[in-house]
């Protein structure tokens, strides 16, 4: 536990917890860490899990892809498709039970959507960066592979071919020309450059980045605040590769301002014990948050939905909507503070099912290693 701790990078744990938390509060609805409007989360956050992975892309992996890809497929896409499986029956029961979300189960649901779009059961449809993801990974260790070969593996030069790559996809898009089969190469396209971000900055810019907080944290604020003054509509649909208004050069702007902005703030806080603590526990969970949290939203709502059949409060609720709609918020009394109750239970409640999963693995490793103990003892 020790080396660990002595291991860990807390700073970028941490950037994974506030991304997650961003994430949870945007679909929600809630803008409260979006100060005051200056850094809206849709102009940035999801790149933010994608700079935290290329920060921690080694280039040892080209030298053995195979198992490169096996360890991701066993990190990533095999928990996401037990969890795809689960959500999928559930999906089917809710079904019979009156609700209307989500796609029935099938072949195509359960394999084919998740590299397509990854909304097929709705109520785990944040990890829709996971497959996502790992194609990204698997398309980042082959095309390195083959820069290495041919000697033209800068760092700048990846990151800039990637960037001016995932412009010409935001200046198709404007233009209508990235939908349907073509939404997953422009997923792909737009969304590398901040993973080579993350590659470059570990690579060649953090052991400058040594301004200190103050006149940093001005520079990056006063950038930002021009840009919110002159362009307006910064929020975009990473997913959907859409909803661009400024041109292919602001979406990747106000991903390097709010990116910036928030790795200050999390090397902040990880000079402060208690904060810190509690950041690194998030930032150690962000897959079962970003798989679970809206779930957590679906078990809240179905409480008030419980308060609003058997007794006298609640009664605004709106059943129709609560089953059919998964993006419904039901405020309690009308409080905005109900969000709070929501936001708590969408990160409580996937950070106790990891909590269960690991038990449940480190129970099975000691019945194992009980097993094997045993059978040499009778050898």
């Amino acid at each position: 536990m020790t080396e660990l701790k002595i291991r860990e990078n807390r700073q970028m744990r941490i950037l994974s917890a506030i991304g997650i938390i961003l994430v949870a509060a945007g679909h929600l609805g809630y803008d409260l860490f979006d100060i005051g409007g200056l850094f809206p989360y849709y102009s940035f956050h999801v790149f933010i899990f994608l700079f935290v992975s290329g920060y921690f892309y080694r280039t040892q992996a080209q030298e053995r892809i195979g198992r490169y890809l096996l360890g991701k497929c066993r990190t990533l896409l095999l928990p996401y498709f037990i969890w795809n499986l689960f959500y999928g029956i559930l999906t089917e029961v809710l079904h019979r039970a009156g609700f209307a979300i989500g796609e029935p189960l099938s072949l195509k649901t359960m394999f084919l959507s998740p590299f397509l779009d990854g909304h097929q059961f709705m109520y785990h449809f944040p990890a829709w960066f996971v497959p996502v993801l790992f194609m990204l990974e698997t398309l980042n260790v082959l095309m390195r592979k083959v820069l290495s070969l041919l000697r033209m593996d800068s760092e700048w030069l990846i990151f800039g071919a990637c960037l001016l790559a995932g412009m010409l996809t935001v200046y198709l898009a404007a233009q209508g020309h990235v939908w349907g089969l073509y939404k997953l190469p422009g997923r792909l396209l737009f969304m590398m450059p901040g993973f080579q971000m993350g590659r470059l900055y570990r690579a060649r810019l953090e052991s400058r980045d040594t301004v200190a907080d103050g006149p940093y944290l001005l520079i990056v604020m006063g950038v930002q605040l021009l840009i919110v003054i002159f362009c307006a509509g910064l929020n975009f649909s990473a997913v959907w590769v859409s909803s661009f208004a400024n041109g292919p050069v602001i979406p990747y702007l106000t991903v390097v301002t709010g990116i910036a902005f928030w790795l200050r703030i999390a090397r902040i806080m990880s000079g402060i014990p208690y904060i810190s603590e509690k950041m690194v526990l998030i930032g150690r969970n962000t897959f079962s948050i970003m798989m679970h949290h809206v779930a957590g939203f679906m078990l809240v709502k179905s409480v008030f939905y419980l308060f609003h059949l058997f007794t006298p409060f609640c009664s605004e609720f709106d059943t129709e909507i609560f089953f059919c709609e998964i993006g419904f918020v039901y405020l309690a009394g009308g409080a905005q503070a109900s969000r709070w109750l929501y936001l708590f239970v969408g990160i409580a409640l996937p950070m106790w099912i990891a909590w269960m999963g690991n038990n449940c693995k480190r129970g099975l490793r000691h019945l194992k290693t009980r097993a094997l103990r045993s059978h040499g003892e009778k050898n």
